[in-house]
């Protein structure tokens, strides 16, 4: 929740610039306002939830927006949020940079190849958190590439990940409905992440409206554009002040 220029609470991620938007453009921004609005009082997510997503939007290494990052840091605290489920975001937000390897490591390998450039010969190195994943059911064959190529790393970053995920702070739902809004942001768009991880909230009890909740938080906070460029394009109209030097 913010609070607008005017003193009335914001709820979304538009910001105070809504009263600001009203004057430039009151019916864009009442249509803003309603759309964008949406996931915070439709009622299908909890509100603290809500704040936690878009949190996690925001922070996202992907996005890195640190004014929608604190608003809505300071509105899932009002809510109740707990900071051990605010640092568990900012864990997932800081691992999803692992996509690079899951696009780019087959890449080099099958480039590599073809240019018949080997890899290194390597010792064996025990990888026991790539191990345990494979034994449970939950290695993704996408990490095999990067695996091949530095296994010693890969276990380390698997490692990491089991500490986060494994953690038990947030349920299997709500760590799926995160983990999608991660991989299906407009900032990311990590198609096979966001199909992984909506099969994964379905199997654990997500219903499609509590999905797609998220994907309309995800598109709600494209309006950070709008709290940015409608405050810059204040600061720019307004002639500057003339010193009164007499």
């Amino acid at each position: 929740m913010s609070i607008a220029t005017d003193g009335s609470a914001v709820a979304g991620p538009l910001a105070a610039c809504l009263s600001l938007l009203k004057e430039m453009d009151p019916n864009w921004a009442n249509a803003a306002q309603t759309v964008s609005g949406s996931p915070w009082t439709s009622g299908i997510l909890p509100r603290k939830f809500v704040e936690l997503v878009s949190f996690a939007v925001n922070v996202a290494c992907t996005n890195l927006n640190a004014e929608g990052s604190r608003r809505h840091l300071r509105a899932a605290l009002a809510e109740g949020a707990s900071r051990e489920e605010i640092l568990f975001v900012i864990k997932c937000a800081s691992v999803m940079a692992i996509h690079s390897c899951s696009l780019a490591a087959p890449i080099l390998l099958e480039e590599s190849k073809a240019a018949g450039v080997r890899p290194a010969e390597k010792p064996p190195v025990p990888t026991p958190a790539c191990d345990r994943m494979k034994s449970i059911g939950q290695w993704n064959v996408a990490w095999d590439p990067f695996l091949a190529i530095d296994p010693a790393w890969t276990d380390a970053f698997m490692a990491a990940g089991a500490n986060i995920y494994g953690s038990g702070v947030m349920p299997a739902k709500e760590t799926e409905l995160l983990s999608i809004a991660f991989d299906a942001s407009f900032t990311h768009m990590y198609a096979p992440g966001t199909r992984r991880h909506i099969q994964n909230a379905l199997k654990a009890g997500a219903s499609i409206e509590e999905i797609f909740e998220v994907l309309k938080i995800c598109v709600a906070q494209g309006m950070q554009a709008t709290n940015l460029g409608v405050a810059l394009l204040r600061e720019e109209m307004t002639p500057p002040s003339v010193p009164n030097n007499r």
